[in-house]
């Protein structure tokens, strides 16, 4: 029988677990939501979606690399999807309000980090102008990095300190 992700961290501690588990599925439902989105938008192939984040690091050669420099913007977006779902993990250590109240925690902690990555992080780091979106993109940004990456970050975090049931008491109430 195959080891899923899932049965891979299930015996390990509960931060990796957490982090394991939720950057992988913030990142694939991140990476799906970008997809679309800039399909719908501007008609970008998914290969150009990845490389274009790989231009973050590799500037406009990104665009001409083919598929290996897509493969950089895929192994980019999912080390800072395990990045996100780490610093969750260690300020939620801090903050037991984001354990106590995942959901809410989980939508706020997603808008959040679509705001820095793209008003603070990306302007600084990149080497190819982002530029503003338009009001669908921008809207998209926000509520799809709410539901697709700070839920899954939480509920993943929740899961793995309550021993695997992300849903019982603490969503919303104590």
């Amino acid at each position: 029988m195959r080891a899923s992700p899932t049965t891979m961290v299930s015996g390990g501690s509960p931060a990796i677990q957490a982090i394991v588990q939720g950057g992988l599925v913030a990142g694939a439902l991140d990476a799906t939501n970008g997809v679309v989105a800039y399909f719908l938008a501007f008609k970008m192939k998914p290969i150009q979606v990845l490389q274009y984040i790989a231009s973050g690091l590799l500037g406009q050669a990104a665009f001409a690399g083919g598929l290996a420099t897509a493969g950089v913007g895929l192994l980019v977006h999912f080390a800072i999807a395990f990045s996100v779902a780490a610093v969750f993990w260690f300020v939620s250590d801090r903050w037991p309000l984001l354990r106590e109240r995942a959901l809410a925690a989980g939508l706020v902690y997603g808008t959040g980090v679509y705001l820095v990555m793209n008003y603070v992080v990306l302007p600084f780091l990149s080497r190819v102008a982002p530029g503003w979106p338009t009001l669908p993109l921008f809207l998209n940004g926000v509520i799809g990095h709410a539901l697709f990456v700070g839920l899954p970050v939480s509920l993943a975090a929740r899961r793995a300190r309550t021993g695997g049931r992300p849903f019982d008491q603490g969503l919303g109430a104590p």
